[in-house]
Parts: C-alpha cells; sequence; structure tokens
C-alpha cells in the first residue's frame, strides 16, 4: 500500500529513476563513508545509497514510515532515527559525516541555518530543495537573491548548484521547480561570536545603509575600506567577518 503525503510534513517523495541516478553520482559515495539521509521518505534514494556507502543513518519524522523502513533495512545496514531534523542533534554524528536529503521545503531555511553551524564537522552536504532556496543560498552579493542565508553559508561553505529538477519527479508534485546544491566547508576558522548577530540585523535592515543598519560611524567603516553609503546586501561575507572581528576586540 502507498505511503499518503502528508502536508503537514511537506512530503514530495522523489521517485524518477534519473533524478536518483543523477543524485547518487555527484554524491559519490565511497565504501567506507558515513552517509546521513534528512527525511528518507519511502526510501528511494536510500536503497541506493545503502548498497554503496558502508553506514548510512536515517533521520525520518513520520512514524509510519520509519517503522516502514525498519522493516525493510536491518539494523546493521542502516541506523534509523525517528525524529524531527529540527531537533535531532547533528553535532554528535561523527567527524566527515555527508549530509544528503531532499529537504521538505517548509523546514528548509531553518535547517539551513542549523547545518551553517557543521562546517568543521562534515565533509559534504547534497540536498534538493526548492529552486528558489538555492539561488539564495549560492547567490552572490547586490544581487536580488542575496541575503542573510547567502552569507551565513557562503563564509563556511563553498556552494555549488548542480542541476535542476522538474515537478513531475515528485510524487505529488511540487507547485515550483526544485534543485540539488552541494557544500563543501571551506576549512575557515569559527566566525567570532557577535558574527550571526551582525548578519540578522543587517539583513532585517537591508535597504538602509551600513551606518544606519548597524549603527557604525563613518570612520569605523573607512578604516574596514567600506564605503558608508553602502547597503547590507552589497558586502561580502568576508566583509562581515571583519566586521564582526572588530567588534570582538
Amino acid at each position: 500500500m502507498r505511503h499518503r503525503p502528508r502536508k503537514r510534513f511537506g512530503q514530495h517523495f522523489l521517485h524518477d529513476p534519473a533524478v536518483l541516478a543523477r543524485i547518487v553520482a555527484a554524491i559519490a559515495p565511497q565504501p567506507d563513508e558515513l552517509l546521513v539521509e534528512i527525511g528518507p521518505g519511502e526510501g528511494a534514494l536510500t536503497r541506493l545509497l545503502a548498497a554503496r556507502a558502508a553506514r548510512l543513518v536515517a533521520i525520518e519524522i513520520d512514524r509510519d514510515l520509519a517503522a516502514r523502513l525498519r522493516r525493510e533495512f536491518p539494523a546493521e545496514r542502516i541506523e534509523l532515527h525517528c525524529a524531527d531534523a529540527l531537533e535531532f542533534d547533528l553535532a554528535r554524528l561523527p567527524p566527515g559525516a555527508r549530509l544528503v536529503g531532499n529537504l521538505p521545503y517548509n523546514i528548509s531555511t531553518p535547517f539551513l541555518f542549523r547545518v551553517a553551524g557543521l562546517g568543521a564537522q562534515v565533509r559534504d552536504c547534497h540536498f534538493m530543495l526548492q529552486r528558489e532556496v538555492v539561488e539564495r543560498m549560492v547567490a552572490a552579493p547586490s544581487t536580488p537573491q542575496y541575503g542573510r542565508l547567502s552569507v551565513m553559508l557562503q563564509v563556511r561553505f563553498a556552494m555549488e548548484r548542480l542541476f535542476s529538477v522538474a515537478p513531475g519527479a515528485f510524487r505529488p508534485p511540487p507547485k515550483v521547480e526544485s534543485a540539488l546544491v552541494r557544500m563543501r566547508p571551506l576549512g575557515a576558522p569559527e566566525p567570532p561570536a557577535a558574527f550571526a548577530d551582525l548578519v540578522r540585523r543587517a539583513f532585517s535592515a537591508r535597504r538602509k545603509t551600513l551606518r544606519n543598519a548597524l549603527g557604525l560611524a563613518a570612520e569605523e567603516l573607512a578604516a574596514l575600506g567600506l564605503d558608508p553609503a553602502l547597503r547590507p546586501e552589497n558586502l561580502s561575507p568576508q566583509d562581515y567577518l571583519r566586521i564582526a572581528a572588530t567588534r570582538a576586540r
């Protein structure tokens, strides 16, 4: 009996064999790696990953789907957690884990903010997301899509949009296109404690000048080589790091 997709979980199950094959090829899992799948759903991608990875951890919020996966896969093949990915302690994962997932659109942005703090722990991430979210993730400064999410991810990860996926590849088809994105840690030091709050405040007033958005004096900005007339959307992630570093002194 087919599982009826539940709106409250934002379920759209990927079923297209060609798309699934492209995802696996992009990930290129190796026999000695740990993969962590967020939202395995009906297990279409799970089966392909389990056949290639040494160890697979799966996090599924839907109890019925989790029960089905447990019946199909023995515990020694898949470590399954029936849990909300927004509440699961990702920091407990071993270093070098590779995150994979067809993320529900209704949790994608808050989940990505959580992943932003894992740059020193994961090897990489491959996520299927709403195309508009991926465009925000990879956006360059001074573009309409560039914002808080762009900065918070790009300061820790090299971002790469891989390919788009049409609605028909899912059951039920979403109303928007999707895209697969790759995130690779830059290996950079952890940003200063003030960084996240600085970026949040900047983009809550993105149409204002830096002086008004961040309360910085013209002399402070000039010392950093920044034009006081610039707006938050004009600064690079590295610019925000430099501002946060001055605040930390």
